[in-house]
């Protein structure tokens, strides 16, 4: 009875503790601004089946993909198992669900195959990572706190897996030896090669090791249920509506700002009334502030998108600026869009508003020559395996930059200028533009 006591009360404090993160996460992503995404449903679901649950980008890079699919496959289906220890824990029994019989062999022996198989694609991405040092991995951005993490997910499930076929290992030994409570039930066709390690053991060593094992394996578990929330590996749960609510327009195609086309049509059309009823969108006068600053200057989208990110590196290894040394790294937008956002959600939290910290995304987490780096070019949003759009938060701040402070490089400076006196990008006048006619 003590057992179950503590079980629930340890489970009622994961569950509390990870639902309490879950609501600071969402009212952080709701500092965005509203944006609707909420056309194409059907779309939408075929989306996220194909890449959160089919995960059909991981496998453009075969190795890293195949091991992430073993990982991800195996650590969901063997979690399936926790509906009977959860069970087990709450109304102290032993294999609730031995009764199914051999569909339980079936389902038991299946687990320890893709515990086997988690296990050693974790080892793989440690050996990766830590030993290989895959280059990826081990940009500027990525620091102490970014590897460690990175590191001890690895680690944990590792020391999980291993804890699951020790228990099953030392269980079938006490099945061997008809102790107390030990029904016959399970196929162990991995944990079986551990036995020979436990098999000298007494019975009463054993059940202690039986029953450390499985508390070893469900506090880990509840752990890990709630350090996900604060680590990257978030994206295990945000994966899925980050792609439901990905941009579906073409890549490349820019987002126009309803009060800024609006002007530009009325300046465009001699025939405008500039007195009419303007059009829906640009009704609402002009926004508080052009591009973006700040995160909550940025989509809730684009905030959901740095809680996302999984800092693979895959948008940085094809990012053009960063190959040809520019200080451009997208996964650090993203890093750094997640990092501003979560000091701004502490200071509202403590101040039960946000209080001017003389701070800002632009400038103090990103800065100027990063934006003015990218081209633009699209490959990192279509590198990253959840549909994240980092090109999105550096046009919105490259907005700001222009509109706000009319700031730009001298090059970009000179384009405007010619635009302007011109009417095209070059330092020709309007009425030489056809003497290039002369000389053929």
């Amino acid at each position: 009875m003590i057992s179950q006591i503590l079980f629930i009360i340890l489970l009622s404090v994961a569950g509390f503790l990870f639902a309490k993160q879950i609501i600071q996460i969402k009212k952080n992503i709701l500092l965005g601004k509203d944006l609707d995404r909420t056309d194409n449903s059907s779309i939408r679901w075929k989306t996220m089946a194909k890449v959160a649950l089919g995960q059909s980008k991981m496998v453009k890079r075969p190795v890293a993909g195949i091991l992430h699919i073993l990982v991800y496959v195996g650590f969901v289906i063997i979690n399936i198992e926790m509906i009977e220890i959860i069970l087990d824990g709450i109304f102290g029994t032993h294999r609730l669900f031995a009764f199914m019989g051999s569909f339980y062999s079936v389902l038991i022996g299946s687990f320890e195959v893709l515990a086997f198989l988690v296990l050693t694609a974790c080892v793989i991405f440690l050996v990766r990572r830590n030993v290989i040092r895959i280059k990826r991995l081990h940009s500027k951005e990525m620091t102490a706190w970014p590897k460690t993490d990175a590191n001890l997910i690895l680690i944990t499930e590792v020391l999980l897996m291993f804890a699951f076929l020790s228990m099953n290992a030392a269980d079938a030994l006490l099945q061997n030896l008809s102790s107390a409570h030990y029904i016959e039930a399970g196929s162990f066709p991995i944990s079986q090669f551990l036995q020979p390690l436990y098999s000298g053991m007494e019975e009463n060593g054993l059940i202690l090791l039986e029953r450390g094992m499985w508390w070893f394996h469900i506090i880990g578990i509840m752990a890990f249920l709630v350090y996900v929330t604060y680590s990257k590996h978030l994206h295990i749960l945000l994966a899925f509506p980050n792609t439901y609510y990905s941009n579906l327009e073409a890549k490349g195609r820019l987002t126009n700002m309803p009060a800024v086309m609006a002007e530009v049509k009325m300046m465009m059309d001699p025939d405008a009334d500039p007195y009419a009823t303007p059009e829906p969108g640009a009704d609402e006068g002009a926004p508080e502030r052009f591009g973006a600053k700040d995160v909550m200057d940025l989509t809730w989208k684009q905030l959901m998108d740095s809680y996302t990110c999984t800092e693979c590196g895959r948008c940085t290894s094809v990012c053009p600026a960063n190959l040809t040394g520019k200080k451009l790294s997208p996964r650090k937008v993203m890093m750094d869009t997640r990092d501003r956002l979560e000091e701004v959600g502490k200071n509202i939290k403590t101040n039960t508003e946000f209080v001017d910290d003389n701070k800002s995304l632009l400038n103090d987490f990103i800065s100027e020559e990063e934006l003015w780096a990218c081209t633009s070019c699209n490959a990192c949003v279509e590198a990253c395996p959840v549909l994240i759009d980092p090109l999105s938060i550096i046009i919105d701040m490259r907005r700001y930059l222009i509109m706000e402070e009319s700031k730009s490089p001298e090059s970009i400076t000179t384009v405007f200028n010619n635009i302007e006196n011109n009417g095209a990008p070059w330092a020709f006048n309007m009425m030489d533009r056809d003497k290039w006619r002369e000389e053929v």
